[in-house]
Protein backbone atom coordinates (compact mmCIF):
# COMPACT_ATOMS: atom_id res chain seq x y z
CA UNK A 1 0.00 0.00 0.00
CA UNK A 2 0.98 3.40 -1.23
CA UNK A 3 1.05 6.64 1.42
CA UNK A 4 0.99 9.90 -0.66
CA UNK A 5 0.49 13.48 0.10
CA UNK A 6 0.68 15.53 -3.05
CA UNK A 7 -1.27 15.76 -5.80
CA UNK A 8 2.11 15.33 -7.60
CA UNK A 9 2.59 11.98 -6.34
CA UNK A 10 -0.80 10.67 -6.40
CA UNK A 11 -1.88 11.47 -10.22
CA UNK A 12 1.75 9.70 -10.99
CA UNK A 13 0.73 6.58 -9.22
CA UNK A 14 -2.54 6.53 -10.89
CA UNK A 15 -1.66 7.31 -14.67
CA UNK A 16 0.75 4.35 -14.33
CA UNK A 17 -2.60 2.35 -14.01
CA UNK A 18 -4.85 3.88 -16.45
CA UNK A 19 -7.57 1.77 -17.60
CA UNK A 20 -8.04 0.25 -14.80
CA UNK A 21 -11.30 0.95 -12.52
CA UNK A 22 -10.36 3.42 -9.56
CA UNK A 23 -12.60 3.00 -6.42
CA UNK A 24 -12.53 5.97 -4.17
CA UNK A 25 -13.18 5.99 -0.54
CA UNK A 26 -12.87 9.84 0.82
CA UNK A 27 -12.21 10.17 5.55
CA UNK A 28 -11.26 12.44 7.73
CA UNK A 29 -9.64 9.25 9.56
CA UNK A 30 -10.01 8.05 13.10
CA UNK A 31 -11.05 5.28 11.08
CA UNK A 32 -13.19 2.31 12.54
CA UNK A 33 -14.64 -1.07 11.08
CA UNK A 34 -17.48 1.21 9.47
CA UNK A 35 -14.73 2.90 7.42
CA UNK A 36 -12.76 -0.37 6.55
CA UNK A 37 -16.38 -1.75 5.35
CA UNK A 38 -16.72 1.10 2.86
CA UNK A 39 -12.91 0.36 1.39
CA UNK A 40 -14.12 -3.39 1.59
CA UNK A 41 -16.59 -2.42 -0.84
CA UNK A 42 -15.25 -0.77 -3.13
CA UNK A 43 -12.00 -2.89 -3.65
CA UNK A 44 -14.90 -5.63 -4.76
CA UNK A 45 -16.05 -3.17 -7.08
CA UNK A 46 -13.00 -1.90 -8.58
CA UNK A 47 -9.44 -2.87 -9.46
CA UNK A 48 -7.53 -0.26 -7.82
CA UNK A 49 -8.97 1.18 -4.09
CA UNK A 50 -8.05 4.72 -3.34
CA UNK A 51 -9.01 6.33 0.52
CA UNK A 52 -8.22 9.83 1.76
CA UNK A 53 -7.64 10.94 4.73
CA UNK A 54 -8.04 14.59 4.98
CA UNK A 55 -9.53 16.87 8.10
CA UNK A 56 -11.36 19.47 5.92
CA UNK A 57 -11.23 22.51 7.79
CA UNK A 58 -14.01 24.19 5.40
CA UNK A 59 -16.67 22.12 6.32
CA UNK A 60 -16.92 23.31 10.23
CA UNK A 61 -17.75 26.30 12.08
CA UNK A 62 -17.23 28.21 14.39
CA UNK A 63 -16.64 26.42 18.10
CA UNK A 64 -16.60 23.21 16.09
CA UNK A 65 -14.66 20.49 16.97
CA UNK A 66 -11.92 21.01 13.86
CA UNK A 67 -9.05 21.42 15.93
CA UNK A 68 -9.64 18.35 18.37
CA UNK A 69 -10.91 15.84 15.91
CA UNK A 70 -8.86 13.25 16.40
CA UNK A 71 -5.81 12.77 13.85
CA UNK A 72 -4.46 9.16 13.95
CA UNK A 73 -3.05 8.45 10.33
CA UNK A 74 -0.52 5.87 11.39
CA UNK A 75 -3.49 3.73 13.07
CA UNK A 76 -5.49 4.30 10.12
CA UNK A 77 -2.89 3.23 7.52
CA UNK A 78 -2.43 0.31 9.58
CA UNK A 79 -6.44 -0.78 9.17
CA UNK A 80 -6.71 0.64 5.36
CA UNK A 81 -3.68 -1.64 4.66
CA UNK A 82 -4.93 -4.86 6.35
CA UNK A 83 -8.94 -4.40 4.21
CA UNK A 84 -7.05 -4.36 0.91
CA UNK A 85 -6.76 -0.27 0.60
CA UNK A 86 -4.17 0.58 -2.67
CA UNK A 87 -3.36 4.24 -1.56
CA UNK A 88 -3.89 6.55 0.71
CA UNK A 89 -4.23 10.05 0.14
CA UNK A 90 -3.15 12.18 3.13
CA UNK A 91 -2.98 15.86 1.67
CA UNK A 92 -1.82 18.44 4.14
CA UNK A 93 -4.19 21.99 4.52
CA UNK A 94 -1.81 23.30 1.92
CA UNK A 95 -2.18 20.72 -0.69
CA UNK A 96 -5.86 20.78 -0.72
CA UNK A 97 -6.08 24.76 -0.66
CA UNK A 98 -3.54 26.03 -3.02
CA UNK A 99 -4.14 29.79 -1.36
CA UNK A 100 -4.01 28.88 1.99
CA UNK A 101 -1.59 31.48 4.00
CA UNK A 102 -1.65 29.59 7.17
CA UNK A 103 -4.46 30.82 9.32
CA UNK A 104 -6.51 31.65 6.72
CA UNK A 105 -8.00 29.20 3.71
CA UNK A 106 -8.70 32.06 0.73
CA UNK A 107 -11.37 29.46 -0.65
CA UNK A 108 -12.84 31.88 -2.79
CA UNK A 109 -14.33 29.26 -5.27
CA UNK A 110 -17.41 27.37 -3.61
CA UNK A 111 -19.94 24.46 -4.81
CA UNK A 112 -22.78 25.56 -3.69
CA UNK A 113 -25.36 22.34 -2.36
CA UNK A 114 -28.97 22.40 -3.72
CA UNK A 115 -31.21 23.65 -1.42
CA UNK A 116 -31.74 20.39 0.52
CA UNK A 117 -28.36 21.32 2.13
CA UNK A 118 -30.37 24.09 4.30
CA UNK A 119 -32.44 21.69 6.11
CA UNK A 120 -31.79 19.04 9.05
CA UNK A 121 -27.67 19.29 9.91
CA UNK A 122 -27.13 22.17 7.74
CA UNK A 123 -29.97 24.51 9.00
CA UNK A 124 -28.08 23.37 12.22
CA UNK A 125 -24.21 24.17 10.52
CA UNK A 126 -24.33 26.99 8.23
CA UNK A 127 -21.57 26.23 5.67
CA UNK A 128 -21.06 22.79 6.59
CA UNK A 129 -22.59 21.09 3.28
CA UNK A 130 -20.97 23.74 1.09
CA UNK A 131 -17.78 22.87 2.78
CA UNK A 132 -18.27 19.16 2.09
CA UNK A 133 -19.34 20.20 -1.25
CA UNK A 134 -16.28 21.34 -2.22
CA UNK A 135 -13.56 19.54 -0.71
CA UNK A 136 -15.32 16.34 -2.33
CA UNK A 137 -15.37 18.31 -5.69
CA UNK A 138 -11.46 18.59 -5.28
CA UNK A 139 -11.06 15.31 -4.25
CA UNK A 140 -12.93 14.08 -7.34
CA UNK A 141 -11.01 16.05 -9.81
CA UNK A 142 -8.01 14.70 -7.92
CA UNK A 143 -8.42 11.46 -7.82
CA UNK A 144 -10.84 10.78 -11.22
CA UNK A 145 -12.73 7.74 -9.54
CA UNK A 146 -14.89 5.46 -11.16
CA UNK A 147 -16.58 4.79 -8.16
CA UNK A 148 -16.88 6.54 -5.01
CA UNK A 149 -18.18 5.10 -1.58
CA UNK A 150 -20.03 6.72 1.24
CA UNK A 151 -21.84 5.45 4.70
CA UNK A 152 -25.27 6.26 5.22
CA UNK A 153 -25.27 6.95 7.86
CA UNK A 154 -24.22 10.51 6.93
CA UNK A 155 -27.60 10.37 4.90
CA UNK A 156 -28.27 13.92 3.88
CA UNK A 157 -24.43 14.18 2.80
CA UNK A 158 -24.91 10.97 0.83
CA UNK A 159 -27.63 13.10 -0.80
CA UNK A 160 -26.06 16.06 -1.44
CA UNK A 161 -22.98 13.97 -3.15
CA UNK A 162 -25.62 12.63 -5.22
CA UNK A 163 -27.20 15.49 -6.52
CA UNK A 164 -23.49 17.16 -6.77
CA UNK A 165 -22.58 14.34 -9.30
CA UNK A 166 -25.59 14.31 -11.31
CA UNK A 167 -25.41 18.33 -11.69
CA UNK A 168 -22.18 18.66 -12.30
CA UNK A 169 -21.98 15.85 -14.75
CA UNK A 170 -19.41 13.91 -13.27
CA UNK A 171 -18.98 10.40 -14.18
CA UNK A 172 -18.70 8.84 -11.50
CA UNK A 173 -20.64 5.76 -9.74
CA UNK A 174 -21.74 6.55 -6.07
CA UNK A 175 -22.64 3.73 -3.79
CA UNK A 176 -24.22 4.06 -0.22
CA UNK A 177 -23.40 1.52 1.94
CA UNK A 178 -25.66 0.57 5.08
CA UNK A 179 -24.56 2.03 8.55
CA UNK A 180 -22.29 -0.53 10.71
CA UNK A 181 -23.36 -0.62 14.43
CA UNK A 182 -21.99 -1.37 18.07
CA UNK A 183 -24.34 -4.77 19.14
CA UNK A 184 -26.17 -1.72 21.34
CA UNK A 185 -27.69 -0.51 18.09
CA UNK A 186 -24.78 2.75 18.46
CA UNK A 187 -23.69 3.77 14.73
CA UNK A 188 -20.32 3.98 14.24
CA UNK A 189 -18.85 6.99 14.47
CA UNK A 190 -15.44 8.26 14.59
CA UNK A 191 -16.68 11.16 17.62
CA UNK A 192 -18.12 8.17 19.39
CA UNK A 193 -14.87 8.62 21.10
CA UNK A 194 -15.46 11.40 23.02
CA UNK A 195 -17.83 9.43 24.33
CA UNK A 196 -17.69 8.79 27.92
CA UNK A 197 -18.14 5.01 28.93
CA UNK A 198 -21.37 5.82 30.60
CA UNK A 199 -22.65 8.04 27.53
CA UNK A 200 -21.80 5.03 25.19
CA UNK A 201 -24.17 2.78 26.86
CA UNK A 202 -26.77 5.86 26.58
CA UNK A 203 -26.06 6.97 23.08
CA UNK A 204 -28.01 3.73 22.09
CA UNK A 205 -30.85 5.62 22.81
CA UNK A 206 -30.67 7.43 19.73
CA UNK A 207 -31.18 4.50 17.23
CA UNK A 208 -33.52 3.29 19.66
CA UNK A 209 -36.22 6.12 19.12
CA UNK A 210 -35.28 5.60 15.46
CA UNK A 211 -36.77 1.93 15.88
CA UNK A 212 -39.72 3.01 17.39
CA UNK A 213 -40.66 5.58 14.56
CA UNK A 214 -40.18 2.74 12.17
CA UNK A 215 -42.35 0.68 14.14
CA UNK A 216 -45.09 3.34 14.18
CA UNK A 217 -45.16 3.88 10.79
CA UNK A 218 -45.35 0.40 10.12
CA UNK A 219 -47.83 0.35 12.19
CA UNK A 220 -50.24 2.95 10.51
CA UNK A 221 -49.62 5.88 11.78
CA UNK A 222 -48.95 8.42 9.49
CA UNK A 223 -49.06 12.02 11.57
CA UNK A 224 -45.12 12.80 10.92
CA UNK A 225 -45.09 15.80 12.80
CA UNK A 226 -46.47 14.47 15.98
CA UNK A 227 -44.01 11.46 15.98
CA UNK A 228 -41.14 13.43 15.45
CA UNK A 229 -42.57 15.63 18.25
CA UNK A 230 -42.71 12.69 20.43
CA UNK A 231 -39.08 11.49 19.58
CA UNK A 232 -37.74 14.89 20.48
CA UNK A 233 -39.74 14.71 23.84
CA UNK A 234 -38.48 11.15 24.57
CA UNK A 235 -34.86 12.20 23.82
CA UNK A 236 -34.57 15.79 26.00
CA UNK A 237 -36.14 13.76 28.71
CA UNK A 238 -33.48 11.32 29.11
CA UNK A 239 -30.83 13.70 28.80
CA UNK A 240 -30.35 14.59 25.30
CA UNK A 241 -30.27 18.23 23.36
CA UNK A 242 -32.24 17.03 20.91
CA UNK A 243 -31.35 19.34 17.56
CA UNK A 244 -34.02 17.25 15.06
CA UNK A 245 -36.03 14.01 14.87
CA UNK A 246 -37.78 14.05 11.24
CA UNK A 247 -39.70 11.88 8.91
CA UNK A 248 -38.49 12.30 5.18
CA UNK A 249 -38.85 11.04 1.83
CA UNK A 250 -35.97 9.19 0.52
CA UNK A 251 -35.59 10.41 -2.83
CA UNK A 252 -35.32 13.91 -1.38
CA UNK A 253 -35.76 14.49 1.83
CA UNK A 254 -38.70 16.42 1.60
CA UNK A 255 -41.87 16.09 3.82
CA UNK A 256 -43.31 13.10 3.00
CA UNK A 257 -47.30 12.58 1.36
CA UNK A 258 -49.33 10.15 3.51
CA UNK A 259 -49.25 7.42 0.60
CA UNK A 260 -45.02 7.95 0.38
CA UNK A 261 -43.98 4.05 0.40
CA UNK A 262 -39.94 4.86 0.76
CA UNK A 263 -39.01 6.86 4.14
CA UNK A 264 -36.22 7.97 6.02
CA UNK A 265 -36.34 9.02 10.12
CA UNK A 266 -33.34 11.09 10.63
CA UNK A 267 -32.12 12.54 13.79
CA UNK A 268 -29.30 14.67 15.62
CA UNK A 269 -28.51 14.98 19.34
CA UNK A 270 -26.26 15.79 21.76
CA UNK A 271 -25.16 13.62 24.15
CA UNK A 272 -23.17 16.13 26.82
CA UNK A 273 -20.55 18.07 24.27
CA UNK A 274 -20.95 15.23 21.45
CA UNK A 275 -23.40 15.99 18.74
CA UNK A 276 -24.88 12.59 16.74
CA UNK A 277 -26.77 11.68 13.84
CA UNK A 278 -28.36 8.88 12.97
CA UNK A 279 -30.90 7.38 10.33
CA UNK A 280 -32.95 4.70 9.66
CA UNK A 281 -34.63 3.55 5.92
CA UNK A 282 -38.28 2.81 6.46
CA UNK A 283 -40.15 0.79 3.19
CA UNK A 284 -43.88 0.29 3.31
CA UNK A 285 -44.62 -1.36 0.60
Amino acid sequence: MQLFHTLRELRTFLDGHAGQRIGFVPTMGNLHAGHCELVSQAKSRADIVVASIFVNPLQFGVNEDFGSYPRTLQADCEQLRDVGADLVFAPAVEEMYPDFDGQNLQQQVIVQPPPLADILCGASRPGHFAGVATVVTKLFHMVRPDLAVFGKKDYQQLMVIRALVRQLNFAIEILGVDTRREPSGLAMSSRNGYLTPAQKIQAAQLYAQLQQLRAALHSGRRDYAALSEQAVSALNQQGWQADYVEICAQQDLSVPAADQTELVVLAAAKLGNTRLIDNCEVSLK
